[in-house]
């Protein structure tokens, strides 16, 4: 993991280019705040800036950013994302989140994720506490990567700790610290395996099959595990949202989750901490919590970054950040 604690100048520094974006807009407009963060980010400090650069030329697979400003009158934590939006909790926190992850891809988001916003909440929500979505509480989130079912996922997803005050650990394994035996490695590299959108999605029409290009959307998309160099591998996997095409592939699947499971490491983010996780290098997921609603749970803003941001151009109609449902 790669660490980098803010000073108190530096706090400093980026709470005045928050004020600025924050100041103007009367009415607050999530997409001109994007704009403006991606603006306002060359005169972020320094020593910041240099140290996001090296975490994208080296492709570390954890980075984080400590000491990032929350504001000390944050308004009482969301009973769901919904509220979180109509109410417009935690835009500066949102601001920051903005202006940290232009240095490392370009933001976007999903047309079936939370109406289409750019920048998410993650919290409790009551009902959800048992669900297989970040709303949850009580149950584990397994390890994952975000989005496995399309090929614009994001490169990077990025999250900024407003509060965490039982320090739930937001759990990570790293591709490159596991050791498959020989013939598992064999079998995940081959497009055995068939990927689902999670349930945060609503309404979501699947790519096409991407093995062949044919058949059905709603059949889901096909491909390997592992895949690219192949001594420094990339990974896609999501237990809950995934299948083996058949017998040999799914025994692979669980003794992967196997793997994963006993390699994992935990991340216990405080306010004001960012971490941005590689999302090809890296599965994570969170550990479960007993959700009181009294407006002191966790609560985070998530961010997706993309590397290539024409990849998601190709997906849409227009030029947009948002890819279709």
């Amino acid at each position: 993991m790669h660490k980098l604690v803010l000073t108190a100048e530096e706090r400093e520094n980026i709470d005045a280019l928050i004020d600025g974006i924050v100041a103007a807009d009367e009415k607050w407009d999530p997409m001109a705040a994007m704009d403006r963060a991606a603006e306002a980010a060359p005169s972020l400090p320094l020593r910041l800036r240099a140290f996001l650069a090296q975490a994208r030329a080296e492709e570390s697979d954890v980075t984080v950013v400590s000491g990032l400003p929350v504001h000390p009158d944050l308004p009482p934590t969301p009973t769901g994302w919904d509220l979180a939006a109509k109410s417009g909790a935690g835009h500066r926190e949102e601001v920051a989140l903005l202006l940290c992850g232009t240095a490392l891809g370009d933001p976007f988001g999903w047309e079936s994720q939370q109406d289409g916003r750019i920048v998410h909440d993650v919290c409790p929500a009551p009902g959800m506490e048992s669900s297989l979505t970040s709303a949850s509480s009580a149950k584990t989130l397994s390890l994952h990567t975000e989005d496995v079912f399309h090929p614009c996922r994001a490169d990077y997803v990025s999250l900024l700790c407003l509060r965490n005050p039982d320090a739930v650990g937001t759990t990570v394994t790293r591709v490159g610290s596991l050791d498959f035996p020989e013939s598992l490695r064999s079998t995940l590299r081959e497009p055995r395996f068939r990927f689902f959108p999670d349930d945060s999605h609503t309404g979501t029409s699947l790519p096409r099959n991407a093995a062949d290009g044919e058949g059905a959307a709603a059949a889901g998309m096909t491909g390997p595990v592992l895949f690219g160099p192949e001594h420094a591998p990339y990974l896609r996997f999501d237990i809950d949202f995934m299948s083996g095409e058949d017998a040999e592939a799914a025994e692979a699947v669980l003794a992967t989750q196997e793997i994963l499971s006993k390699a994992a490491g935990r991340v216990a983010l405080e306010p004001g901490d960012a971490v941005f996780i590689d999302n090809y290098q890296v599965v994570h997921g969170r550990e479960p919590f007993a959700a009181r609603y009294d407006g002191k749970d966790r609560w985070l803003k998530r961010l997706n970054l993309s590397r290539d941001i024409r990849r998601l151009y190709t997906h849409s109609a227009s030029r947009s950040r948002i890819i279709p449902a």
